[in-house]
């Protein structure tokens, strides 16, 4: 079985941080050479890379996943975030912050999932909002199947009438904002998707020296599983290597559709638990 050593472990971790958890097919294909192996095996060996992104304060149970979209030949990292003092339904499970990582680079066919763990129901769930999911491969250290065969007789978009699917679903057209916005956050706004509550809303983090991060609304058909703008940028902030509290915050803003907001509660509960003391500016939109 193909393995990094502890040294580029942690070499791979800083080349990750700069790009926020993202590998090119380039990439992939050096390291491929290096360890002279397949691509599955490469992803699983991505794993311990990838956990070592996990903020997990109450579990203290620190969970990796790659996502790896075959159109493009890149693959994404992700790892479980945990908020304390706060509810333990805000967490994002590492499957989730993988497969927003990828969705926020503009991947459009997730066709493997590499996992340090066999995925919880809750993460499987979530992969089942994916337009890949009957056919997605999961790989686990010790065990390769599909999500079809973990999660049979699945809930998912097409008992709603939900002919979308996350990654593959139609951009929104803005008719108006209640204040200006970055153009950055109306991109990451129209691809948001949230076929159900019809809440389209992003989210962005401006820091002093760190940069920018965004996040979008994922919402899923068993509702739960569904993924925070908030959350989505904060795990995105993971990625970088950073916490709430180190990466220097100077202001967030918020945009949510008029009429169908559900987010600010949440957004400012997430915040809370880093005891960040910081007014997130909020902005509706109106669309076609």
């Amino acid at each position: 079985m193909a393995v990094f050593n502890p040294q580029q472990i942690k070499q791979l971790q800083e080349q990750a941080k700069h790009t926020r958890g993202h590998f090119s097919k380039a990439q992939l294909s050096d390291l491929q050479k290096q360890l002279d192996c397949t691509l599955e095996s490469l992803l699983k060996a991505l794993l311990p890379v990838a956990a070592t992104f996990s903020q997990a304060p109450i579990s203290h149970f620190n969970v990796g996943a790659v996502a790896y979209d075959k159109i493009s030949g890149n693959a994404y990292l992700g790892a479980n975030l945990e908020f304390s003092h706060q509810a333990l339904s805000l967490v994002v499970h590492a499957e989730q912050s993988a497969i927003n990582n990828a969705w926020l680079n503009d991947a459009k066919e997730i066709s493997a999932m590499a996992i340090t763990d066999a995925p919880c129901g809750y993460c499987r769930q979530f992969m089942n909002e994916l337009s890949t999911a009957q056919a997605l491969n999961i790989m686990l250290p010790n065990l390769n199947t599909q999500l079809g065969e973990l999660l049979p007789s699945a809930f998912g978009p097409q008992e709603l009438d939900n002919s979308e699917r996350l990654l593959a679903s139609s951009e929104a057209k803005i008719i108006s904002l209640s204040s200006e916005i970055s153009e950055s956050l109306k991109l990451h706004l129209q691809s948001a998707y949230a076929p159900y509550s019809k809440n389209i809303s992003a989210v962005e983090i401006c820091t002093v020296s760190n940069g920018n991060f965004y996040g979008r609304y994922a919402e899923n058909a068993a509702y739960s599983p569904s993924l925070s703008p908030m959350q989505s940028a904060l795990s995105q902030l993971a990625l970088a290597g950073l916490t709430a509290k180190q990466a220097g915050i100077s202001h967030i803003t918020l945009v949510q559709s008029e009429g169908f907001e559900n987010q600010k509660a949440v957004a400012e509960a997430v915040l809370d638990s880093y005891g960040i003391d910081l007014q997130i500016k909020h902005v509706t939109a109106k669309y076609a």
